[in-house]
C-alpha cells in the first residue's frame, strides 16, 4: 500500500474517533458542572478540561471568560481549534474523500454525511441542549465504525484505520480519567463522598461503562475500581489494555522491516497493562501514571508516522 494512502485511512480513523472522545469529555464536564457546586469550581472544571487537553492559551486568544459556554464552543465549533469536533470531523471526511477507491461506498457515505449533518446542527441553537449534540456525535462515530468492521476487506487499509482508531482512544480515555486529577500540578482537593459518586458515575456512564461496571464488581462506584476497569481490563472495550492489544494486534499484520523498534515499544505498553496491577498505579499516583502514558502514546504515534506515513 501506498503511504500516502495509509496515511489518509489512519488519520481519517484518528479524526472521527477523536470527535467523538471530544464530545465525550465535554459531556462528562457538563455533567459534573450541573451538579450544586460554587461558579469556582465550575470554573476549574472547564479549565481543567483545557489544561488536560493543552490548550488553555489557544482558548484565551479567542474567549475572555472560561466558563461552559466559552468551552463548548471552543471545542465543538471553533475553526481555530484544530481539535474541535468541526475540524476533526472536517478532517476525517476530507481524507476519507482522498482515498475514496480504497473505501466501501458505506463507509464513504457515513463519512461524508456525518459532516453534512453536523454543519446543520451548528446552525441550530444547540447550546440549549449540548447533551444531544454529544449523543448525536457518538452515535455518528458507532455508526462509522459498524460500516467499517462490517463491510470493508480486512486488508492493510482496515489495519491502518484499526491503528488509527484504538491510538486515538487509548489517548483520550487516558485524559477522561486524567481531567478528574489535574490540578495545575498539585494534588486535587478532597471533595464530598456524594460528589465523587456522581463525577464517577458521569465518567462510567461517558464511556457507556456504567452497566459493564455493575455486571464486574456489583458493588458501590469506587474510585480505584474505576481506574481498573479503564485501564487494566482487558475485556472492557475503552480501557488502555485493550486498546494497545487491538493496536499491537493491527500493527503485526502491516509490519515491515523498519517497523521492528516500534513494534517493540508497543508490545512493552501492551505488556506493562496486561501484568499491572491497580495498587501500584495509584502508589505511584495516577496523574503521574498517566501523564507518561500519554506521553509514549504520542511517541508511538510518532513512530507510526514515520515507519509507514507519509
Amino acid at each position: 500500500m501506498l503511504s500516502r494512502t495509509a496515511d489518509h485511512l489512519y488519520w481519517m480513523a484518528r479524526y472521527i474517533e477523536r470527535a467523538e472522545n471530544t464530545a465525550r469529555l465535554l459531556d462528562i464536564a457538563y455533567q459534573t458542572t450541573l451538579q450544586p457546586q460554587s461558579a469556582v469550581e465550575a470554573e476549574q472544571t472547564w479549565r481543567s478540561l483545557l489544561s488536560i487537553s493543552e490548550l488553555n492559551a489557544l482558548h484565551a486568544s479567542g474567549y475572555t471568560d472560561v466558563d461552559a459556554r466559552s468551552v463548548m464552543k471552543f471545542f465543538v465549533a471553533d475553526e481555530n481549534n484544530l481539535s474541535s469536533v468541526f475540524n476533526c470531523l472536517r478532517a476525517s471526511r476530507e481524507n476519507a474523500r482522498a482515498v475514496r477507491g480504497s473505501l466501501t461506498t458505506e463507509v464513504w457515505e457515513t463519512t461524508n454525511q456525518t459532516w453534512l449533518e453536523f454543519r446543520k446542527l451548528l446552525k441550530a441553537d444547540w447550546l440549549r441542549d449540548p447533551g444531544a449534540l454529544f449523543e448525536w456525535i457518538k452515535y455518528r462515530s458507532h455508526l462509522s465504525r459498524g460500516v467499517t468492521v462490517g463491510t470493508m476487506l480486512q486488508d492493510e487499509a482496515f489495519h491502518f484505520i484499526r491503528i488509527g482508531s484504538f491510538l486515538e482512544r487509548a489517548d483520550n480515555t487516558a485524559r477522561l480519567l486524567d481531567v478528574k486529577f489535574y490540578d495545575e500540578g498539585h494534588a486535587p482537593a478532597e471533595r464530598e463522598a456524594a460528589r465523587d459518586f456522581y463525577y464517577w458515575s458521569a465518567v462510567l456512564r461517558s464511556v457507556s461503562g456504567f452497566e459493564i461496571y455493575r455486571k464486574v464488581y456489583s458493588n458501590v462506584i469506587q474510585p480505584d475500581k474505576v481506574a481498573e476497569l479503564l485501564i487494566l481490563r482487558q475485556d472492557m472495550p475503552r480501557s488502555l489494555a485493550h486498546c494497545m492489544s487491538r493496536l499491537v494486534g493491527n500493527l503485526k499484520r502491516v509490519a515491515n522491516p523498519q517497523s521492528t523498534e516500534t513494534l517493540r515499544r508497543a508490545g512493552r505498553l501492551e505488556a506493562a497493562l496486561n501484568f499491572g496491577r491497580i495498587d501500584e498505579i495509584l502508589a505511584t499516583g495516577l496523574h503521574t501514571y498517566l501523564d507518561d502514558f500519554l506521553a509514549k502514546v504520542a511517541d508511538l504515534g510518532n513512530d507510526i508516522s514515520n515507519d509507514f506515513l507519509v
